[in-house]
């Protein structure tokens, strides 16, 4: 295991989901799904392709209406005071849609401007997003002709621009080589000395890397739910345990 994996746990929860449901019909995507994330922490959210991640993390951000339970970001119920828990949300979806005939800087400022962030405010954000995630080199390109790890980049800059105490961090690394991969768990870990992280992944050595915290769901159900350590000492031995657990493997 990492020795760098933040664990400046504080006790004050940050992320909460408490009974969070979503139906399809008869279909249930998640099914009474609780945990709580305390401020400080770096968790990681597991589970196989269709175990109810994304529509969670959705819920949890409020771009998904939940059929029952609540979620709440902060002291904020995501239900019912929105924009507040939004203050302290910052949120990367996986394949999240991006502007693509706007450049890095123009989508940042845009955004920016939508959030109500003050002009000086602005320009000093966007100054630390460029440096941050690595952006100068394209600041100024059309984003539709970036690669692949600088579109993640630009995702990620978004989710961070204003500053949020909460991040959660769908597929982050998705559809990157293995160089641009290194690039995005540095800067993860880099924001989780300061942030409370929820990260979906299918990397285990990315947990094992930057997580000191594995929620692992199955079939819509929270199946596990404790110390990265109990999941196993590297990625082999938590790629059994995921198996265990699942009856899947890791893809």
């Amino acid at each position: 295991m990492s020795d760098s994996r933040p664990t400046h746990d504080s006790g004050q929860v940050m992320i909460e989901a408490q009974d969070l449901t979503k139906h399809y019909g008869n279909f249930a995507a998640a099914e009474k799904v609780s945990f709580q994330i305390p401020k400080g922490q770096v968790a990681g959210f597991l589970g196989p392709n269709g175990a109810g991640k994304s529509t969670t993390m959705k819920m949890l951000t409020g771009y998904l209406a939940p059929t029952g339970g609540s979620a709440r970001i902060g002291n904020h119920d995501v239900g019912t005071d929105r924009l507040e828990a939004a203050k302290l949300l910052g949120y990367l979806p996986e394949n999240g849609p991006l502007y693509t005939e706007m450049t890095p800087a123009s989508f940042l400022k845009n955004l920016g401007e939508a959030r109500g962030m003050k002009r000086a405010q602005i320009e000093g954000r966007l100054e630390y997003v460029a440096n941050k995630c690595d952006l100068k080199s394209v600041w100024g390109k059309m984003i539709g002709k970036l690669s692949k790890g600088f579109r993640q980049r630009v995702g990620m800059a978004q989710a961070i621009l204003h500053d949020p105490e909460v991040l959660i961090l769908d597929e982050p690394t998705s559809g990157l080589d293995p160089n641009q991969v290194v690039g995005v768990r540095e800067l993860i870990l880099s924001l989780g000395e300061t942030k409370t992280i929820l990260l979906s992944t299918h990397i285990l050595q990315e947990v094992a890397a930057v997580c000191s915290r594995v929620v692992l769901i199955n079939n819509g159900r929270i199946v596990f739910d404790g110390p990265t350590s109990e999941m196993g000492e590297n990625a082999e031995s938590m790629e059994h345990r995921f198996h265990e657990l699942t009856g899947a493997a890791v893809v």
